[in-house]
């Protein structure tokens, strides 16, 4: 599913060359619940970064799916967004004029699916959060983990075969945090693959296995 071998990212700060990962190696299987935790500046949100086809490392290899895509041009990468990961980030992302079932048919729209398909796929979307009955309702009529229920239906909207989470819990309360990473245990139960990025112990150990960044370094692996 995802191999990174020996992955360095170096970013240029004025006079400075910060190395944000440094060697990284790291496997995530097909069907795996993976958590990636580190403090701020440890290299989780590079490495997020290259795992999500946002960014591309500077050195090393990265296969998805067993192809290396290091080459690829921004236009291929783009097509590997779109149709490959779902992405799930802090700040929902929600378009406030849209309702929520507008919100989550749009990757559907750029990827052309036909509008009969499109209110299919979108309804059992939210269907699988359990926000079929708030599907027109706009993003400033839904709580907060209601508005990240719909970023998590829109990410699985096209069926992509990685979700990756980053820091997804961070703008909640405890006791929502819990129901959306019920919904992510869920999720991978039901077969779907999901890297979670975090810097919180408790939300990193409802992961199946737990990988440690410092420095830029996956130091440790556990299960």
């Amino acid at each position: 599913m995802i191999e990174l071998r020996d992955v360095s990212k170096v970013y240029k700060i004025g006079e400075e060359r910060v190395r944000a990962l440094d060697h990284a190696n790291l496997h995530v299987y097909p069907h795996e619940f993976v958590s990636i935790i580190g403090p701020s500046g440890s290299g989780k949100s590079t490495l997020m970064n290259i795992i999500g086809c946002l960014d591309t490392a500077d050195d090393g290899q990265y296969l998805l799916d067993g192809t290396p895509i290091d080459d690829y041009s921004e236009n291929e990468l783009a097509q590997i967004r779109s149709r490959k990961i779902g992405f799930v980030f802090q700040s929902f992302n929600l378009i406030a004029k849209l309702s929520a079932e507008e919100n989550v048919e749009l990757p559907l729209i750029y990827q052309r699916v036909r509008k009969g398909e499109r209110s299919r796929r979108v309804k059992e979307a939210l269907e699988r959060v359990g926000l079929e009955n708030r599907a027109k309702h706009l993003p400033t009529e839904l709580s907060g983990g209601q508005q990240q229920r719909v970023a998590i239906a829109r990410a699985l909207v096209t069926r992509p075969s990685l979700i990756l989470a980053d820091e997804p819990t961070g703008n909640l309360d405890s006791h929502t945090s819990s129901e959306i990473l019920g919904i992510f245990k869920e999720l991978h139960e039901q077969g779907n693959t999901i890297v979670l990025i975090t810097h919180d112990n408790d939300i990193a150990r409802q992961a199946k296995r737990i990988v440690h960044i410092l420095d830029g370094r996956l130091t440790e692996v556990t299960g």
